[in-house]
């Protein structure tokens, strides 16, 4: 069903309370919050946290929604940097990061009288960016850490345990629990799917005038109407008798690939698009060239489709993060040839393989023990100590091809026991120069340039946001607002109990966007903006008693 009529864009958006950009687990945890459902302590559930529990027991009769968080996260510590991402994740999974798979200390009550009307947008069905994650690789955490709270994970996997030491779960079973969930949980008709927001603007609401317009002379809802809306928002903050709103713009994809405009006014906007829209490129000449790609599924398409097998040329993969040991696994599986190329040392202390259990990631450890014992040692004797100057010398390196990758067998020693692939060859400490277009690759490591005839080049080295329709693409939104939005370098800067952005009154940020990149402690963000709305909105007296006011303009 259209979002909106078309012709409502020329009329009177509707103004709801809350928008949610984004409909991942990020955008669902936050939508059940929204719908009345609230956390109490479980009268039989015991914390192992004896400080924690007994702050828990002194408000016991209060949603911890309505309790101090602040005072409940205080002293607690845990692997993300936002309190009450680690408060939400050791009420749901105490002393998990010890191994225990204690149950939650967390009662769930719906009260419909708290209900907040809201809605998510979101590009597809309700599960975000795991819709397009295909295959059969694992997921870092595990099954248990991925499920939203109220529904239990493995009652939706029929209880699926591939072995013994290890629960983790596949995309598709991931992405079926979160559109099952949003069915479970009744949160179909707060959720639009196939939306396309393209901009995002704050307006100033003046004192007098009912209707709607955007006093910046770009894109005005109509003509002949009371000036109601002026400026950007900016000058709301000084003006005692103004209200800022958020006019959020964009489209809706529905039969026939027909695109329906929609035009809509939210009191709160948050949001919640992750991380995965963007990837990040090297900036290398030749990047744009056709057998280039920049993400894992393609190179699942090639095998598929035949385009790779066994007496192809090589693949390579740029990175030295898990998505790169994934196309490394993938390939090597399928007899493959693979050429891995990384920035880092094998012995940086910095790289994710480090950080993970061998019992619980046996995959990764074996590539992480091919980075360190097939690392490519053939040096053209030709090899110069100086950096390419110019596009001609590089092309002129490329015109002698290297041998093939030899091994440093000196390092073989030690990793007997691991099953290594033998058609794996790493270049640690190396980088790309270019691409060029007869498919060969030009590296430089080890002082020298080298050149190698490639069939597909996979460039895994990470992905940002793209906040495209916010003004600057939100730039000025990060901690750092010289530098470009990114989860890991430069998160949105938000206040750490409210999830509000510090630069933005009535914008909030959650997920990866503000450096929780995994679904156990991005559940902390719905906690905390959750908490934050319920206590303003009660304060100003303006709870929906019948959660289905205010939205009846929806089709």
């Amino acid at each position: 069903m259209p979002l909106l009529e078309e012709t409502a864009v020329r009329e009177h958006p509707p103004t709801i309370p809350v928008v949610i950009i984004g409909n991942g687990p990020s955008g669902i945890c936050l939508s059940y919050l929204l719908s009345g459902y609230k956390p109490y302590l479980d009268p039989a559930a015991v914390h192992p946290n004896p400080i924690l529990y007994r702050k828990l027991q002194e408000t016991k009769h209060l949603p911890v929604t309505e309790q101090d968080l602040e005072y409940l996260s205080e002293g607690l510590e845990g692997r993300s940097s936002n309190p009450v991402a680690v408060l939400f994740d050791t009420l749901l999974h105490p002393n998990a990061d010890f191994g225990y798979e204690f149950p939650s200390v967390l009662q769930w009550r719906r009260d419909k009288q708290q209900h907040i009307p809201h809605l998510v947008l979101g590009k597809a069905t309700p599960g975000g960016a795991w819709h397009a994650m295909q295959g059969s690789m694992l997921t870092i955490s595990l099954g248990i850490w991925m499920e939203l709270p109220g529904v239990n994970y493995r009652d939706l996997t029929n209880g699926k345990r591939r072995d013994a030491t290890t629960d983790r779960a596949i995309p598709e079973e991931i992405s079926s629990y979160y559109h099952n969930y949003v069915k479970l949980k009744g949160l179909q008709k707060n959720f639009v799917d196939n939306t396309y927001v393209t901009s995002v603007q704050k307006l100033c609401r003046g004192n007098e005038g009912k209707t709607l317009e955007n006093g910046q002379g770009d894109g005005g809802m109509g003509d002949g109407r009371d000036e109601s809306f002026v400026g950007n928002g900016d000058e709301c903050i000084n003006n005692g008798g103004a209200r800022a709103l958020w006019e959020i713009r964009g489209y809706q994809q529905v039969q026939n690939d027909t695109h329906v405009p929609f035009s809509l006014f939210a009191e709160n906007l948050v949001l919640a698009t992750g991380a995965s829209d963007s990837p990040v490129r090297l900036g290398v000449e030749g990047e744009d060239l056709p057998f280039v790609f920049h993400s894992t599924s393609d190179l699942g398409l090639a095998i598929g489709q035949r385009k790779l097998d066994m007496n192809s040329d090589p693949v390579l993969v740029v990175g030295a993060g898990l998505s790169a040991a994934d196309a490394v696994l993938y390939a090597c599986n399928c007899n493959i040839r693979v050429l891995h190329v990384f920035r880092k040392s094998t012995d940086d202390s910095d790289l994710i393989f480090k950080q993970l259990p061998k019992t619980l990631y046996p995959e990764y450890h074996k590539v992480y023990s091919m980075m360190c014992s097939q690392a490519y040692t053939n040096t053209p004797a030709s090899s110069s100590s100086n950096r390419p100057q110019a596009v001609s010398i590089a092309s002129s390196v490329c015109a002698k091809m290297c041998p093939k990758p030899q091994l440093a067998t000196d390092n073989m020693g030690g990793n007997a026991s691991v099953s290594l692939f033998p058609n794996y060859t790493s270049f640690p400490e190396h980088c790309v120069v270019s691409f060029q277009s007869d498919m060969k690759c030009l590296l430089l490591g080890n002082n020298s340039l080298k050149a190698f005839q490639i069939s597909m080049a996979l460039v895994l080295i990470g992905t940002n946001p793209n906040l495209f329709f916010l003004k600057g693409q939100g730039q000025y939104l990060g901690q750092d607002p010289t530098k470009p939005i990114s989860c890991k370098q430069n998160p949105i800067d938000i206040h750490p109990y409210t999830f509000e952005c510090t630069k933005e009154p009535g914008l909030f940020a959650m997920g990866p966007l503000v450096g929780d990149n995994f679904v156990r402690f991005l559940k902390g963000g719905a906690l905390g903006i959750a908490s934050c709305l319920l206590k303003r909105l009660k304060k100003k007296e303006m709870l929906i008693s019948n959660e289905g006011d205010n939205l009846t303009c929806w089709s």
